[in-house]
């Protein structure tokens, strides 16, 4: 890898170094640089993370967890099983870890889209969805409804919120859905209590 690479030209230098030729002592001294040849550990434990990543055995480790419990129901009854029983029954294991486990290994991370309709008319102006994923955080803006037409529109992004963050809104944008819900004829306090 690249540690071998670095020998040889550590090698080739020295030769250099040798004959006194301008910079090469100072190109020497920081190829040997302690902290030079930790970054290149580092870098070749990073390429050798990404070419033999860990695959998850099963996706679907909740329903196998199930499978084990009946199984186990079933076996003649030692402490060990009790046991085992017992910890595969626990919220804990089965709805946090086992639940993490599955979502990271269906890399199931984002929220899925409603898919558009086909029959959007070409005249039709310019939509984007956007999707936020709140936890307990505030969105980071505030709406309106525009005097003119009635709209429900963002009116101020705050800065440094999870709005401005995502750089997805902005002040004028018009919403048409909030999660599922069109926002036509809502009121503004109506649809804050929907985001």
């Amino acid at each position: 890898g690249i540690s071998h690479v670095l020998t040889l030209v550590l090698e080739e230098l020295s030769l250099l170094c040798k004959r006194d030729v301008n910079g090469v002592g100072m190109l020497y001294d920081l190829l040997r640089s302690r902290w030079l040849q930790a970054l290149f550990k580092i870098y070749e434990c990073l390429q050798h993370y990404l070419e033999e990543r860990p695959v998850p055995v099963t996706p679907q480790a909740c329903a196998l967890t199930h499978e084990v419990a009946e199984l186990l129901h079933e076996a003649p009854q030692s402490g060990e099983i009790k046991e085992l029983r017992q910890l595969l029954r626990t919220p804990h294991f089965k709805a946090a870890l086992l639940s993490a486990h599955d979502t990271v290994a269906q890399k199931d991370f984002e929220p899925v889209l409603p898919p558009l309709p086909d029959n959007i008319p070409e005249n039709e102006e310019a939509m984007r969805i956007v999707c936020l994923v709140k936890n307990n955080q505030p969105l980071g803006a505030t709406i309106k409804r525009h005097e003119i037409t009635g709209d429900i529109t963002v009116a101020r992004v705050i800065h440094g919120g999870l709005a401005d963050r995502s750089g997805l809104l902005y002040a004028g944008d018009k919403l048409v859905e909030v999660n599922g819900v069109p926002v036509e004829g809502l009121e503004p306090e109506q649809v804050i209590n929907i985001l």
